[in-house]
């Protein structure tokens, strides 16, 4: 079994994509590790790519609504006709899933599209080969992984993020789709705790913990030192659950008060007029400026330009953006909401406020501007010690393909590898 190196697809709803970086590097990790890696999306991402890394990724990716309406039929025609039995148990694993959602008959249908996606998909992996299908989120791209699972393809895994997953747990299957996956990640013990919240206490054992993880091009930096000019940025996607309203009426605050300071926001989203239009109110067109998306490595000069990153969330996973900051030595101030507090600690490598509260984010912000870049050097160099423990993409990478083939020992091979003709 370890002779061989095992032939996976990580299969993503959207894939590759500006603000998921951290599927790229575990997928390369994977490979590195010694798998042979197939790359599946369920649909590209409209907006351009900028980063080259992203755009190589998607060079290598096939996306399964790119067959379009004609050939999603087709497939769903050409398994029904080749194996029944299992069409017709897929089909009600279809059905059951669909009725979870609050529009049962919406639900029903959304299912059967996935279904007929997940016709297209064990196509693809009978002639690649695969053994293992790995899916990112427990949404859409898990159903399709299932229901390929239930028409005789091969098992499968899947990581859950938050905090989507957690806020409709029961509508998204998670229950139907643990039990019938080969074993579920979650990223943070947070994670794991509202996974196993919704599972017997018999299937606790298959939800695990991966961390989303960093590479070199991270871990191994030389410090660059804090910047003395009252700079500060904030990365991420300009939408409710991140809070970056509550950012910007800190930011009007902190002039009010006669605080000197700059601030760039990195990304965009359906909030981007919005908080347009804030800064107008605000008058803080001269404090604040918007970048847009940028490429990683862009991303990466603004962080090291920036005495701290700020992450004002009300709902999160564990965002990555926090781990790239800590190990380039920068602290963080952010929320005390779901596995961010694994991460960032108060006082020794960050800020936690609570989320929503506008005066506890600007007396975080006031603290530091006001700090030493001696003080935030030190809570950097903190902060990346801890990210280079818990958060090594090789080492994480590694334990989930070690999962990956301890599931497959225990899968007899022709369980593994979905057949042409079998039903």
């Amino acid at each position: 079994m370890n002779a061989d190196p095992p032939r996976i697809a990580y299969l993503v709803n959207i894939y590759p994509m500006t603000s998921a970086s951290f599927i790229r590097r575990e997928l390369l990790g994977v490979e590195a590790a010694g798998a042979d890696v197939v790359r599946v999306t369920l649909r590209r991402w409209a907006t351009p790519l900028v980063d080259p890394d992203d755009l190589a990724e998607d060079r290598r990716t096939r996306a399964i609504l790119e067959v379009g309406a004609v050939g999603l039929a087709t497939g769903l025609v050409k398994t029904a006709a080749v194996r029944p039995r299992r069409f017709l148990s897929a089909l009600a694993s279809a059905v059951k899933l669909g009725r979870r959602g609050a529009s049962t008959g919406a639900g029903i249908l959304r299912h059967l599209v996935y279904l007929a996606e997940a016709c297209v998909l064990l196509d693809w992996l009978r002639q690649a080969r695969v053994e293992h299908v790995h899916a990112h989120y427990g949404t859409n791209g898990t159903a399709v992984a299932l229901l390929c699972r239930a028409l005789g393809g091969p098992p499968f895994s899947f990581t859950t993020h938050g905090p989507e997953e957690f806020d409709g747990p029961r509508a998204l299957g998670l229950d139907l789709k643990i039990a019938a996956s080969a074993f579920a990640v979650a990223i943070s013990e947070f994670g794991r705790s509202q996974l196993r919240r919704w599972v017997p206490h018999d299937q606790w054992t298959k939800i695990r913990v991966v961390r989303c993880g960093l590479d070199p091009t991270f871990l191994k930096v030389d410090p660059v030192p804090i910047p003395e000019a009252p700079r500060l940025v904030c990365v991420g996607r300009f939408a409710e659950q991140k809070g970056l309203p509550v950012l910007v009426e800190a930011a009007g605050a902190l002039k009010d008060r006669g605080v000197d300071f700059e601030l760039t926001l990195v990304g965009g989203g359906p909030l981007q007029g919005e908080i347009e239009a804030m800064i107008d109110r605000l008058d803080l067109r001269d404090r604040v400026r918007l970048a847009g998306w940028r490429s990683n490595a862009e991303v990466r000069d603004y962080i090291l330009n920036s005495r701290a990153l700020v992450l004002p969330s009300f709902a999160e996973g564990l965002p990555v953006v926090l781990m790239e900051a800590l190990a380039l030595g920068r602290p963080a101030v952010t929320t005390w909401v779901a596995g961010i507090p694994e991460l960032v600690r108060p006082g020794e490598n960050g800020w936690l406020v609570p989320p929503s509260s506008v005066e506890a984010l600007t007396v975080a912000l006031r603290e530091v501007l006001a700090a030493s870049p001696a003080d935030l050097e030190a809570m950097g160099r903190r902060g990346a010690a801890r990210v280079a423990e818990r958060h090594d993409v090789a080492i994480e990478a590694d334990k989930l393909l070690a999962m990956i083939r301890e599931s497959l020992a225990r899968e007899p091979r022709d369980a593994r590898e979905p057949q042409a003709a079998r039903a």
